[in-house]
């Protein structure tokens, strides 16, 4: 019983404490919250603290009423209203094509004859630029309107950077900084005040145009006409007044770009960043060293020696030799110095001019001989390349006939020995085949000879039968050759004309032969050879057989 009214007042305190809480949440949330946007920077004022001094304008710390240095970034933030306020604003940007220079309304005093704020609590020009971009800096840029609560810490300046075009050397002068240590010379150490010898090449440059100057030196070929002044020219050696009239082309060399700036510059020259000491180059080097050169060199010759080539070419060279060494050493380079035209007096003129335009003629006759010798030379060599081209054409038809010529040859050749070994080889064949024949043909002739012999044995012995009568033989062998043409005869044929032919051999025939030699007997003549019939039936010579012809 005596827990449940604290058990009611606990639950009580806690919804009061949730409730308080919740409420002090939002109002917290509500009035406490500081929201910066992109682009944006957020300005805080202390209300409460200690109190600036006169001299100040903003406060150095937190501890101070008044504007704060410090600003709030983009983002959420949260400050006590009751000591807070703010101011939400832009953020400072800078153009693409300008360059800020910071002057600092807050921090120390700077010393006497100083108005550059080297240190970060010093009061005035800040050394360091700011580049083309945003810069949450609670700033004022000079030329734009002013925000109502007129709460700034720093001005910024635009300017527009240094930019060096080509050809172009930027020379820099130090307008703040240590004096130098040597007061007497023409260019200072790094980092001292003054001129410096390292200049800027072609570019863009930011640069502070309170600590630093800088001066556009052209360094691009330039060119003088040196009849401009109208008062070059000199006594010549016999007294005759001699002019002359020439292009001069120089420019200034880069690494000496700031001596001669320092040198030969006047302030009547500095036009805005430009340093425009070309007439200054002319007027204080290049003429005086001009005149000097002609007006000591120019009265060692005569007005006549100017009218001549080799005196006008070798016065030419020297004095473009004698203004490149002179001037130098000054810092200007010189191109090219040419005379383009000297005038003699013109009562020598004449007669000299006349003169040597007759040895220019004269020169100008053995030119062209010598150039008509030389083509005739050159017609010549021509026209032997021609012949010899032609030559080594010819002589190449010449190799290549006589290379098919004797390629045929040696064709020919060894198709003649081929068929030379054919024919020998048929000619020792043939002679072969003629011994084989020959051989042959006596074998031959040995077989008819002994066919013959044997044959005229036969007949010897068979004529020797008819007493050594050959007609007997003869009309025998006849008789034996046309028997078997019949097939008989009739046996009776006494009469018969055919039988005629019979008789006349039957009537001698075994007395003809002996009577006719007178050498054999009776008994030795052989008997009558028989006729046989076609039967193979002997007859008796003198007996009439008859046969029948078989045809």
């Amino acid at each position: 019983m005596s827990n449940r009214p604290f058990a009611a007042i606990g639950a009580t305190g806690i919804l009061v404490l949730i409730l308080v809480a919740v409420v002090g949440g939002y109002f917290c949330y509500a009035n406490c919250r500081i929201e910066v946007p992109s682009s944006s920077m957020g300005i805080l004022i202390k209300k409460t603290g200690k109190d600036l001094e006169n001299e100040q304008e903003i406060a150095p710390d937190d501890s101070y009423k008044g504007v704060q240095i410090n600003v709030l970034a983009e983002g959420r933030h949260f400050y006590n209203p009751w000591e807070w306020d703010w101011e939400v604003v832009p953020q400072i940007e800078i153009p693409q094509d300008k360059l800020g220079v910071r002057i600092r309304l807050y921090g120390d005093d700077l010393a006497y004859g100083e108005f550059i704020a080297w240190k970060a609590n010093q009061k005035g020009i800040v050394p360091e630029i700011l580049r083309p971009g945003r810069y949450p800096i609670n700033a004022r840029i000079t030329g734009q309107p002013e925000r109502r609560d007129h709460h700034y810490a720093e001005y910024i300046e635009l300017h527009r950077p240094i930019v060096i075009t080509a050809g172009f050397r930027g020379v820099v002068t130090n307008l703040s900084g240590p004096m130098p240590k040597d007061p007497n010379v023409l260019l200072v150490q790094p980092g001292e005040r003054g001129t410096q010898e390292e200049t800027f090449d072609a570019g863009t440059h930011y640069v502070n145009p309170y600590t630093t100057r800088i001066n556009l030196i052209d360094c691009r070929s330039q060119r003088f006409n040196l009849s401009m002044d109208g008062d070059m020219g000199f006594p010549s050696k016999d007294g005759f007044w001699v002019t002359l009239d020439g292009i001069i082309e120089y420019r200034v060399r880069p690494e000496y770009a700031s001596k001669v700036l320092v040198i030969y510059n006047e302030t009547s020259n500095d036009r805005d960043m430009d340093a425009n000491v070309t007439q200054e180059i002319v007027n204080k080097i290049i003429l005086p060293n001009a005149r000097s050169f002609c007006r000591l060199r120019g009265s060692d010759h005569s007005g006549q020696d100017f009218i001549t080539g080799d005196t006008r070419s070798k016065f030419q060279e020297d004095f473009q030799r004698e203004l490149q060494s002179t001037c130098d050493s000054q810092g200007v380079q010189i191109i090219q110095a040419l005379i383009t035209r000297i005038n003699p007096p013109q009562k020598i003129a004449e007669p000299v001019r006349q003169r040597e335009i007759a040895q220019q003629r004269k020169k100008q006759f053995e030119r062209e001989i010598l150039q008509q010798t030389s083509e005739q030379q050159l017609a010549v060599g021509q026209e032997m390349v021609k012949r010899k081209q032609e030559l080594v054409d010819t002589e190449r038809s010449v190799v290549k006939v006589t290379t098919e010529a004797k390629r045929r040859q040696e064709v020919a050749v060894i198709e003649a020995e081929q068929r030379l070994k054919v024919a020998e080889l048929e000619l020792q064949a043939a002679r072969d085949m003629a011994e084989a024949a020959r051989a042959l043909g006596e074998a031959d002739a040995k077989v008819i000879e002994f066919d013959n012999q044997a044959e005229a044995s036969g007949w010897k012995k068979a004529i020797s039968a008819f007493g050594g009568d050959g007609d007997e033989y003869a009309q025998w062998t006849m008789l034996k050759k046309l028997a078997p043409s019949f097939r008989q005869m009739m046996v009776n044929t006494a009469d018969s004309p055919l039988m005629e032919i019979f008789r006349r051999y039957q009537s001698g025939a075994g007395a003809r032969p002996a009577e006719r030699l007178g050498k054999p007997t009776e008994s030795e003549t052989p008997p009558a050879p028989a006729v046989t019939s076609p039967s193979g039936t002997a007859v008796a010579p003198g007996n009439s057989v008859s046969t029948a012809n078989d045809n």
